[in-house]
């Protein structure tokens, strides 16, 4: 039996430090849980495009199409800021996306009992928050043609189109439904059906497919009020199924309901391989904060609950990504934090090293 793959893309900014702090993960469970992938690592972003030209070398787009899953850390900089739309950092994020056809993304909202202080919101409308949203990925406004800024009589217009197949829509909401089932059977759908026809055409989608999962509870929502209902009473929701555009926003208004981007991860997931696994790619939200990079103040936990992602949906080791996000609530609990987890003046916070040997040593304590 071959050991699972799994290609590393630490990319640019704090990128590289968090997934040391990975990596340490990864070679916990082959030395202690006779765990193994096959490991391999290459170039995304700003450093791709200072070696090869391009922010993502075909070679490296291949590697991703063939391996069972991929770990990104972030891409981009300031540095990177003048070059050209086409070759700037985030074209690789993108491009990986769309050739991998990765057109669900999950983004869980997850608000640990140790941090719930640090949301802008009262504590009681964010503790045991656990939300998840799924994000349409590959289509809509951001893909849609025409686009581009052109002339137009004495001045210029900026165009993007949203745009949405019937199967795009149905196959992004199975996966929602498929998700919610493993959950608390709840589903809700936002869109703009209200103004928008490519929003009336994906409420109607997303009711047809719910007939096929007749134990899971649809509701819909207009993506402006779903907006005011997450920041108002989040803890109402399960699963949140929407566009790429809605899903980008929403996702990051919920992952502040939780008090840090730092703790985040996402997986963005295709249709499934011969293996029947998906192809997917995992990645923290935050990015690649360039003001700190290289100074060991960066949080490694949403790259490692990225990899317990990983382990639940491309490997099929549950029990495994349970035991890495209890390790991590663990430390925090025991008041282990990064910078952007304190909120007390005067505290010593831990080093980016500091936290992954934490992480480490509470899951040789699950043992």
């Amino acid at each position: 039996m071959t050991n699972p793959s799994l290609l590393i893309l630490p990319g640019d900014g704090i990128g590289p430090e968090v997934m040391t702090e990975v990596r340490k993960i990864i070679d916990w469970f082959a030395a202690k849980r006779g765990v193994t992938f096959d490991v391999s690592e290459d170039l995304v972003g700003g450093c791709a495009y200072d070696k090869h030209g391009t922010p993502l070398h075909d070679d490296t787009m291949a590697r991703a199409q063939e391996v069972d899953a991929v770990l990104l850390g972030a891409v981009g900089g300031p540095k990177y800021d003048s070059l050209d739309f086409s070759v700037k950092p985030e074209r690789g994020l993108l491009r990986l996306r769309k050739e991998m056809d990765l057109f669900s993304n999950l983004r869980p909202a997850q608000c640990f009992d140790a941090l719930a202080d640090f949301s802008s919101l009262k504590k009681d409308v964010v503790a045991g928050l656990d939300i998840m949203i799924v994000r349409e990925l590959t289509s809509g406004v951001y893909f849609g043609e025409p686009r581009g800024i052109f002339e137009e009589g004495n001045e210029r217009v900026g165009i993007n189109t949203q745009r949405y197949t019937e199967s795009e829509i149905d196959r992004v909401a199975r996966s929602a439904f498929e998700l919610a089932m493993k959950r608390d059977k709840r589903l809700c759908s936002m869109e703009k059906a209200n103004v928008m026809e490519s929003g009336i055409l994906w409420r109607e989608v997303v009711t047809e497919v719910g007939k096929d999962y007749p134990e899971v509870e649809l509701s819909h929502m207009y993506a402006d009020a779903g907006a005011m209902q997450l920041t108002r009473w989040p803890k109402q929701f399960d699963v949140i199924v929407t566009d790429n555009l809605f899903g980008d926003l929403l996702s990051d208004l919920a992952a502040m309901l939780t008090g840090s981007l730092g703790m985040l991860p996402s997986a963005s997931l295709g249709a499934p391989m011969d293996n029947g696994r998906p192809k997917a790619l995992y990645e923290p939200v935050h990015g690649s904060a360039p003001d700190i990079a290289g100074t060991g103040q960066a949080n490694p936990c949403a790259c490692i609950l990225s990899f317990a992602m990983a382990l639940r949906y491309s490997f099929d080791m549950g029990e495994e990504a349970s035991r890495v996000e209890r390790a991590v609530e663990k430390v925090l609990a025991d008041g282990i934090r990064t910078g952007d987890l304190l909120n007390e003046e005067g505290a010593t916070p831990a080093t980016t090293t500091q936290m992954g040997d934490a992480v480490v040593a509470a899951l040789d304590a699950s043992l």
